[in-house]
């Protein structure tokens, strides 16, 4: 699995909740494929924001400051991963 992350491409930031059932895929996505991506793009900030109650959510920042993002409730940890690829493009 590679994910080259860059270009256009500034920042992706991960709401979850650290509980709740529809935030599991998320954080097995963390458990599984976050330190294999930080490996690949060591300089590149990836946010892994929690609280309690939030609904997963995926954001994407781009150059000028355009942000894009995609839910992620009740999401596989593969499906959070496809979502990071399709916002990496």
């Amino acid at each position: 699995m590679s994910v080259r992350l860059g270009g256009h491409l500034r920042e992706i930031r991960i709401h979850l909740c650290q509980t709740s059932k529809q935030s599991e895929g998320v954080r097995k996505f963390i458990q599984k494929h976050y330190v294999s991506i930080k490996k690949e793009n060591p300089s590149f900030p990836i946010l892994i924001r929690e609280c309690s109650g939030v609904q997963p959510r995926i954001w994407a920042r781009y150059e000028k400051g355009v942000e894009r993002s995609m839910p992620l409730t009740d999401q596989t940890d593969e499906n959070v991963l496809s979502a990071l690829k399709q916002l990496a493009k």
